[in-house]
């Protein structure tokens, strides 16, 4: 008996955390009609999820809103938010500190144009639809949002004499007026496939060029009053479909480039000046659409990839905990017939959330599916002294018992990739707190309950193993409720 038990926690060790954190796939929609989402389709408040997404199990496409109050664990029934006999598509949602704002492109008026509403009461009900744009024999479409403070700044392309080109336009009043639509790019170059995102004053965009095939960031540091000169941030060739992020002062975008892989490029200083950029993926198959989320100094970044075999995509993950410096190892979070497409990533706390659209019921009908990862977001890790220590250790936490939370400390003898897991009595992987080339130094980070968000993690004895290379220690800790 003992003997099986040892080579239980062997098993668990090794190979129980292979999908760590992450909890089961959900579908979210069960329609007759296709589901779709796109970028900015999810916003994180707390506890409460908005997801918006465009549907057609009405006979054409229309914009639907669900919420979830629980971070993710259970979700509302469909709502649906636009009632007209065209297209309404692309949604994407946002917030400012009482309302729920959403944009989309509709094409009601004959021609495709930008709309707009708000929920004054966190989704319960909806005011009016309102026309943002009218441009007559011109589509506007792929409209992204975000919000800072009462500033909402609305991002979109705009077809003119054949070529795409970006347009801006902002409320400064939470939506109940706009200004002027701005031309962001050049009227005889397409430019596509937007991203936006806002931190106070400073709203950052970038963007795809077709002329140089290169990847375009522009920036505005009051608020979207005036902009920046176009700066190119990547170099290889063939670059798209970019995502932006902006966490303080750092600017993280990721894109898929020419050669079928997706890169990332970062700025420390707001915009001003960008580093060299890091290919995330390396796979003779393609990988496409990535998304990413920055919340402190975790990055993440999700992305449908082919490298599974065949034209079956599936979506794959993964994150830095040090701003982008260094990377983890890829996560695959779909393992379904048919294709997982389209992946959006958000945080809120210490969970991780993602959507992405999926055939894996009937691949003729796109469904609407979501998964979450409770500690993937770890607040709180700190690098407390950076004097390089003579050893490896790992120290015990305190305080031991501990209820809700407790503080682990262990030290990092030279560069290396690192690894610390929380495991049940069973050997089952509770927690994945670290998971990536750290340098020397001591930190601490905390564990906590609270990170489960509705779980009901039982009271026992619980193993924290930390792995540096061929160093390898476990300690034992006690939580009492």
């Amino acid at each position: 008996m003992k003997k099986l038990f040892l080579f239980l926690i062997f098993y668990f060790l090794f190979f129980g955390d292979l999908f760590a954190q992450w909890q089961p796939d959900v579908r979210l929609t069960n329609s007759p009609g296709d589901s779709y989402v796109n970028r900015n389709c999810l916003y994180t408040n707390g506890n409460s999820l908005h997801l918006v997404w465009y549907d057609n199990r009405d006979g054409n496409y229309e914009i639907y809103y669900k919420l979830s109050t629980n971070s993710g664990l259970n979700w509302g029934a469909d709502t649906r938010l636009t009632y007209n006999v065209a297209s309404s598509v692309y949604p994407s949602i946002s917030a400012s500190a009482s309302m729920l704002h959403i944009v989309w492109s509709d094409d009601r008026d004959g021609n495709e144009e930008i709309y707009y509403k708000r929920s004054t009461n966190g989704g319960l009900f909806w005011g009016g639809d309102t026309r943002l744009t009218n441009s007559t024999n011109h589509l506007s479409e792929y409209p992204q949002f975000s919000v800072s403070g009462s500033f909402l700044h609305l991002v979109w392309q705009k077809l003119i004499n054949s070529n795409w080109i970006i347009f801006y336009k902002r409320s400064t009043d939470e939506g109940t007026s706009w200004g002027a639509d701005v031309s962001l790019s050049s009227d005889s170059i397409t430019s596509m496939i937007p991203s936006i995102s806002s931190s106070g004053q400073f709203v950052h965009i970038a963007w795809e060029d077709h002329q140089s095939q290169r990847l375009i960031y522009k920036r505005s540091t009051n608020g979207g009053q005036s902009w920046e000169a176009n700066k190119f941030i990547s170099n290889n060739l063939g670059a798209g479909s970019p995502s932006i992020s902006v966490n303080g002062s750092i600017v993280h975008v990721v894109w898929y480039n020419g050669m079928g892989n997706i890169d990332y490029n970062r700025s420390t200083d707001g915009g001003i000046s960008w580093g060299a950029e890091t290919q995330l993926t390396i796979d003779s198959h393609a990988s496409f659409m990535p998304s990413v989320s920055a919340s402190g100094a975790f990055v993440h970044v999700t992305w449908e990839d082919l490298r599974n075999g065949g034209s079956n995509s599936e979506i794959y993950y993964k994150r830095s905990s040090n701003g982008g410096l260094n990377w983890g190892a890829d996560t695959r979070l779909t393992n379904a017939d048919y294709y997982s497409e389209n992946s959006f990533v958000t945080v809120s706390g210490s969970v991780v959330h993602v959507v992405w659209i999926d055939g894996r019921t009937d691949e003729n009908n796109a469904e609407i599916y979501y998964k979450r990862n409770p500690t993937g977001n770890t607040i709180g890790i700190k690098n407390i002294n950076s004097d390089i220590p003579d050893k490896f250790s790992l120290s015990q936490n305190y305080p031991n018992p501990f209820n809700p939370s407790t503080i682990i400390r262990y030290k990092i003898k030279d560069s290396r990739f690192v690894t610390l897991k929380v495991y049940d009595i069973l050997g089952k992987v509770v927690a994945t707190l670290v998971n990536e080339k750290q340098s020397p130094g001591e930190y601490e980070l905390p564990f906590s309950i609270n990170q489960f968000s509705g779980y009901q993690i039982p009271s026992g004895i619980y193993f924290y193993t930390l792995r540096a290379g061929d160093y390898v220690e476990t300690k034992k800790m006690l939580m009492i409720k």
